[in-house]
This record gives C-alpha cells, sequence and structure tokens, in this order.
C-alpha cells in the first residue's frame, strides 16, 4: 500500500491558551468549580503545558461554555463534514485524481455520532461514485488512523479496491465538559479541532515521494479500558483521562516496536523517523524515555502539540504531512498512536 496524497484541515479561528484562561473565567461553569480545580485550570492554560494554542469551531470562546446535548452536537453535524471534507478535496488534489478514482472511503471520528455517518456526507461534497465502498468507524479515539489505515490495506490487497480515501476528523470542541474531575478539566484544555486525510493507493504515485506502508502492529489491553475513554453524562461526551495514561502509552509502544523491529528484521539503528501521536506533553515525554529518543527525534510531535494541541484521531497524520513537507531524510519511519481500549497502534513506512 502506498501514500499518494495527505492532507489536514483545521478551522479558521486560533486561539491562544491564555485566551482560554481569560474566557473561562466568565463561563457559568466556572462558578461551581472548586478552588482546586480552578487552579489546575489556570496552571494548564497559562503554564508552559506544550501547547501555545488550538482551531475551534466555533466564532468565540464563550460558545465553548455552552455545552448541552444540542448544542455540542450541532457543533459535529456542522464541522464534522466540513472538516473532513476540505481535508479529502486537499488530498485529492495532491494525488491528481477525482473523486471517480476513489473505490472505497474510510472514515474515522469518536467526538460525535451521525446516522447515516460521516462517509455520506462527505460523499455528497466530493461527488464520490454511487457505488464507493463507505465505511465508518467509530470509538477507537485517538489512535484511530492507523486501524483506518489497516482496513484500507485490507481493500486494497484483496483486490476489493484500487484507490481508498481514508479521514481522520475530530471536533473535540463537540465533546467539552466541565467539572472537578481532574482529567476532565484536563482535556477540555489539551484537544483541538482538525481533521487529516490520506488517499492510499495499490500502486505508488509518479509525481511524488514514494511513501511504502510495509508493516503494522496493535495491542489491545481490555483490562485498561476505564484508564482512557469517552462516558456518556447528562447526554453528553465526558472523558476519562487518568494518571496512568503516559506509563501506558510507554510501555505499550515499546513492546510494540520492539516486535514489530523483530518481525522485519531490522535493527532500532535502522530507523531513521519517529511519527508519534503526542496526547500531551506528559505522554511525549514518556515515549521520549522509553524509547530512548533524543528531543530531535520528538520535534515534529511536539511541534504539532504546540501549535494545534491535541486533535486526537488526525494527529499522527498532521506530523506524517509535517515531515514530508520538510523534506525529511528518507529511510525507515515508525509511526505510532494509542487510544481507547486501552490500545496501542504502530506501522513501519518506508520511505524514499
Amino acid at each position: 500500500m502506498y501514500l499518494t496524497g495527505l492532507a489536514t484541515a483545521v478551522p479558521p479561528r486560533r486561539f491562544a491558551q491564555a485566551e482560554g484562561w481569560a474566557a473561562v473565567q466568565l463561563a457559568p461553569q466556572f462558578a461551581h468549580l472548586n478552588s482546586r480545580s480552578r487552579a489546575l485550570l489556570r496552571k494548564v492554560l497559562t503554564g508552559d503545558n506544550g501547547i501555545d494554542s488550538r482551531h475551534l469551531a466555533i466564532a468565540e470562546l464563550q460558545e465553548a461554555f455552552v455545552i448541552t446535548p444540542d448544542a455540542l452536537h450541532a457543533r459535529f453535524a456542522e464541522h464534522a463534514p466540513k472538516l473532513a471534507a476540505q481535508a479529502a478535496a486537499r488530498a485529492l488534489e495532491q494525488a491528481r485524481f477525482g473523486a471517480a478514482h476513489i473505490d472505497a472511503v474510510i472514515i474515522s471520528t469518536c467526538t460525535g455520532y451521525l446516522c447515516p455517518g460521516l462517509t455520506s456526507h462527505v460523499s455528497e461534497r466530493l461527488g464520490l461514485r454511487g457505488d464507493v465502498q463507505a465505511l465508518d468507524l467509530v470509538g477507537q479515539g485517538c489512535g484511530a488512523a492507523l486501524p483506518n489505515w489497516r482496513t484500507a490495506e485490507a481493500l486494497l490487497a484483496a483486490g476489493r479496491a484500487q484507490h481508498v480515501l481514508s479521514v481522520c476528523v475530530e471536533i473535540c470542541s463537540a465533546a467539552f465538559y466541565l467539572d472537578n474531575d481532574p482529567g476532565v478539566l484536563i482535556s477540555s484544555c489539551l484537544f483541538g479541532d482538525g481533521a487529516a486525510a490520506a488517499v492510499l493507493s495499490a500502486r505508488p504515485a509518479a509525481h511524488r515521494r514514494r511513501v511504502e506502508w510495509t508493516l503494522a502492529g496493535s495491542f489491545l489491553e481490555p483490562r485498561e479500558r476505564d484508564a482512557l475513554r469517552f462516558e456518556q453524562r447528562d447526554g453528553m461526551l465526558r472523558n476519562i483521562l487518568t494518571r496512568r495514561v503516559p506509563a501506558l502509552v510507554a510501555e505499550h509502544a515499546g513492546n510494540l516496536l520492539a516486535e514489530m523491529l523483530r518481525a522485519c528484521p531490522l535493527a532500532r539503528a535502522d530507523l531513521t523517523g519517529w511519527l508519534l501521536h503526542a496526547g500531551g506533553r506528559e505522554v511525549l515525554v514518556a515515549l521520549q524515555q522509553r524509547l530512548g529518543l533524543d528531543a530531535g527525534d520528538v520535534s515534529r510531535s511536539a511541534a504539532v502539540l504546540r501549535d494545534f494541541g491535541n486533535v486526537s484521531s488526525p494527529f499522527v497524520l498532521f506530523v506524517l504531512e509535517k515531515a514530508l513537507a520538510e523534506n525529511a531524510p528518507g529511510g525507515w519511519w515508525w509511526l505510532a498512536s494509542f487510544g481507547a481500549g486501552f490500545s496501542s497502534h504502530a506501522a513501519l513506512l518506508q520511505v524514499e
């Protein structure tokens, strides 16, 4: 399987973290938070937590604190199809394909629900063929990009498709929630909105850099399901984020890396690029320590986190886009994500 087009999209409004602190103090929920929660919000939004700004699908920050089921669903329903289609159209342009070339479309999200799903809305906006294979994948959280690509790989390997449009889109601002749980508060300070789309093909493109998906691995640990997940409360999604997440991420990523290097076989020194999902600064530090990486190895992940926050499932594709845009040295690149479940995913890309 080959990457023949890749693009991202974010909402037009970008908000600095300091703006978030000013706005949250005016929110009606702020008066109901205890002093510890208020101090936590101030620390995360005004301190050095690895994030400078986030793009959110709102016109003004006060909209983020209109936290009702109808308001949050309306935000997702309006902006998820729009951002997904924007990223997809750009990816098609990069691949030099028209909508008629796409045999299958796979869209992952976890921050809202539509029926029919996002594939229906995006197919209409792009003008995809009526016989396109449309798959909506949900419930995989921040790690969804790699399972999405593995599904595309299966379709391509089976000869059921020649070109697959893969999209990850999250309107995280449609899942904001405020209460005195530290994980809930930190989540609201970390997540941003965005989409990424890729065209994945059975053959490489002659006009662009050759990026081949060669091997993938995943690990699911259901016993740790409660460490990182959504729950429904008052008709709204509420993020569960625990202190165990950085350690879990690092442990499972390290194990996956060792298994995949044995399977190739490759030595760790053969890897020339590291494209990591950064759930937050602490997660990135834990990954860096466990994998024995230096600051340069994680610089692109850190830069995406700084400029966009944690955009959930599209994040690792933002990092891949950045590496390609900067013409990073070729060779073996390791792509890694994690998410609800608790799940961990990785892939080896051979880049020329």
